[in-house]
C-alpha cells in the first residue's frame, strides 16, 4: 500500500468516488481531501493512513474474485471412461480440456494434447491411463492475480467451496471476464 499523496485523486477517480464520498468513508473532512489533492496541505500521518487504508480496502472490493470468473458448469470425465467417449464429450461441448473426477475429487486432467499423444503412441484405452496431473483447486474468493498466475502454468483451475467443486476457470473464461469488465 505504498502510495504517494499525489496519487489520491487518481485512485479516487478510478474508483468512481467523489471527494465527499471518500471523506465519509475515510472519516475525514471533504475539505481535507480537496486540500491534499490540490497540494495545499501536508496532512498528518494518521489522516493520510486513514485515507490510504480506505482507498486500499475499496480497491480490494473492486477486484474480480474466482466465483465471478468461473464457469459453473463443470464438464468432467470419469477415470474409467474410454478415451473415445472423452473425445466425443470434448467435441460435443467444444472444449479443449476436462478435469478427471473420481468420488467428487479432481484426480487428473485430460486435454486435446494428451489425447493426441495417446492416440499417436497407442497408449491406454481408459482416461486413467493417459491423464495428466490434476489442476490446482482454489477458493471461490481467490483474487484474479492468483488465478492469472496459476493459468500461466495450468490450462485450468478448479474452484471449490467447503471442499466441494463449484466451478472451473480456463484462460478463455478469464479473458472473457476481463474483456467484459
Amino acid at each position: 500500500m505504498p502510495y504517494e499523496l499525489s496519487e489520491i485523486k487518481k485512485i479516487r477517480k478510478n474508483l468512481g468516488l467523489t471527494q465527499s464520498q471518500l471523506s465519509k468513508k475515510a472519516n475525514v473532512s471533504q475539505s481535507l481531501i480537496a486540500k491534499i489533492e490540490s497540494g495545499k496541505i501536508d496532512p498528518t500521518f494518521t489522516k493520510t493512513k486513514k485515507i490510504f487504508q480506505t482507498l486500499n480496502d475499496m480497491e480490494k472490493k473492486e477486484e474480480i474474485k474466482a466465483e465471478e470468473a468461473m464457469n459453473k458448469k463443470i464438464i468432467s470425465v470419469d477415470p474409467n471412461e474410454d478415451i473415445k467417449n472423452s473425445i466425443s464429450k470434448m467435441k460435443k461441448f467444444n472444449i479443449s480440456q476436462m478435469p478427471v473426477i473420481d468420488n467428487n475429487k479432481a484426480i487428473g486432467l485430460i486435454s486435446e494434447s494428451t489425447l493426441l499423444d495417446s492416440l499417436m503412441d497407442k497408449k491406454g484405452k481408459k482416461v486413467e491411463d493417459i491423464m495428466e496431473e490434476a489442476p490446482p483447486t482454489i477458493s471461490k474468493t481467490a483474487s484474479i492475480q492468483i488465478i492469472s498466475s496459476l493459468l500461466h502454468h495450468y490450462p485450468m483451475v478448479l474452484v471449490s467451496e467447503s471442499g466441494k467443486l463449484i466451478g472451473l476457470i480456463t484462460k478463455a473464461d478469464l479473458l472473457g471476464k476481463l474483456y467484459r469488465s
